[in-house]
């Protein structure tokens, strides 16, 4: 069919990759930072243009049909009547917008009137909360925003040649905090309740559709998120969960159908494929293994790990509560972690690390046990980031979890699943794709871990975690 490439512009760095359209094989990749120091909440998008330039010299792109762009998520691009930026894109967690995020939630009634209407409750990240801090901090920018786009859907948009028709994708849109995985459509009065007043937003077009052809001929895919863009690149289905192995946790699904979470745990995000892809967060992952780390005067992850290998399932009945954020699965913001189970024969070192790593596993058990709640089938889970190495995450994920877990080798799946957009989009528009089905491109090569005999162990070290957690937190589950 041809050579496509994906483009994924990242908080830090833009990285393409041309593959085969057929196969899905990489033949060439780009890289190049962002011109911007740090991580900043606010970033002026021609930084992306500058290094998405960079990472595509050299004729990298020579030959290709098709790309398809993956952004970094909750970036909002304001853009006044003309089509210029009116300040910034607004970027990241960007903490300045907490107090935004809680006027919003009380502003249409609470929690469960958000999880009704857009399937998440805001956040002090999501765009429709950038919106209100706007307003509260910048009244004048605020007024002269015409136009909201996302990162990807902006970066789509210069590739054109930024005609008139601005498009974005379902995933893109279902984590603006304005758009309902649901019921397919915009909540033009969130952005008037957030904004003060209207602005023009780009067209949702299917997961197949492109977003135009450039005057050179070549086509743009939709693009979509970062999220969406992994999964799609890592190539799961109905069945799989990816748990994301980072500071904070994340834990998410392939589901047919949006899930509505009045408790606002769940975020209810679409896919790059016309699926859903609910969302369970949490905020203490590898942040306490490293505290733990700290803790015992230990140099890296790699020494914990070795140490929570001396100690044995159950770490002698010490348990660690992770919640040394608070947390938000399950919803307990003002909270700090709680080490329970001292006895003189368990206050050992080896011990403490590994109920650091059985806490931190099964708080995303927890979370995936929220998605199973809910209906959402899981026999296989991907574990993502650095510690998804580390033997005493290998040796406790598959018993703890209950399921096949699947290690894929590093890579780069975002911009791997945007090209896989691309080819998609190429195919459909030549008459030799389905636009139901995506390319069948070759699956991530993996380490497979099965639970085998260990699950009984597996469980039983997560009942001791709930026990805990239900005497320390009592009703901290309830819906």
């Amino acid at each position: 069919m041809g050579i496509v490439a994906g483009l994924d512009s990242s908080p830090d760095f833009t990285r393409i990759v041309v593959c085969d359209a057929d196969t899905g094989a990489v033949l060439k990749q780009g890289y190049a930072p962002h011109p911007v120091e740090g991580r900043p909440s606010d970033v002026d998008p021609q930084a992306w243009l500058l290094s998405l330039g960079e990472a595509a010299g050299g004729g990298l792109l020579e030959g290709v049909q098709a790309i398809g762009v993956s952004s970094q998520q909750n970036a909002v691009v304001p853009l006044d009547s003309q089509g210029n930026t009116v300040r910034p894109a607004l970027v990241g967690g960007d903490k300045r917008a907490q107090v935004a995020a809680a006027d919003l939630v009380d502003a249409l009634g609470g929690r469960e009137a958000w999880a009704q209407a857009v399937g998440c409750v805001p956040q002090a990240a999501q765009p429709v909360t950038k919106l209100r801090w706007l307003v509260k901090n910048e009244p004048d920018a605020a007024a002269r925003t015409a136009v909201l786009l996302q990162a990807h859907d902006w970066l789509v948009w210069q590739l054109l040649g930024r005609p008139v028709r601005r498009t974005t994708d379902r995933g893109g849109a279902s984590g603006t905090g304005y758009w309902s995985a649901a019921t397919g459509g915009y909540r033009t009065d969130l952005v008037e309740l957030a904004l003060g007043h209207q602005a023009m937003l780009p067209e949702v077009i299917g997961p197949s559709d492109a977003a135009g052809t450039t005057p050179e001929g070549l086509l743009i895919s939709a693009g979509t998120g970062e999220t969406m863009a992994a999964a799609f690149g890592l190539g799961i289905g109905l069945g799989d969960a990816v748990v994301s192995l980072g500071a904070s946790g994340s834990v998410m699904a392939v589901h047919p159908e949006a899930l509505v979470d009045n408790t606002g745990m769940i975020t209810s995000l679409a896919d790059a494929t016309g699926m859903h892809l609910p969302v369970v967060t949490t905020l203490n992952a590898v942040r306490t293994l490293r505290g733990t780390s700290e803790l015992l005067g230990l140099p890296d992850l790699e020494s914990l790990s070795e140490l929570a290998m001396k100690s044995t399932p159950g770490s002698h009945g010490l348990v660690l509560l992770p919640y040394l954020e608070g947390e938000r699965t399950p919803n307990l913001p003002h909270t700090a972690g709680t080490l329970a189970g001292l006895r003189r024969e368990s206050m050992k070192a080896e011990h403490l690390a590994r109920a650091a790593f059985e806490g931190m596993l099964c708080g995303l058990a927890d979370a995936l046990d929220v998605l199973r709640g809910r209906g959402v089938e899981v026999r296989r889970v991907f574990l993502l980031g650095a510690a998804a190495e580390l033997a005493a995450v290998q040796t406790a994920a598959p018993s703890i979890f209950g399921a096949q877990v699947v290690v894929p080798q590093p890579a780069d799946y975002a911009a791997r699943g945007a090209a896989r957009q691309a080819a998609w989009a190429l195919g459909v528009s030549q008459g030799t794709l389905d636009p139901r089905n995506p390319p069948a491109w070759q699956g991530a090569a993996a380490q497979i871990l099965e639970p085998g005999e260990d699950l009984a162990v597996g469980q039983a070290v997560r009942q001791q975690f709930v026990s805990v957690r239900d005497q320390t937190h009592p009703g901290a589950f309830r819906s």
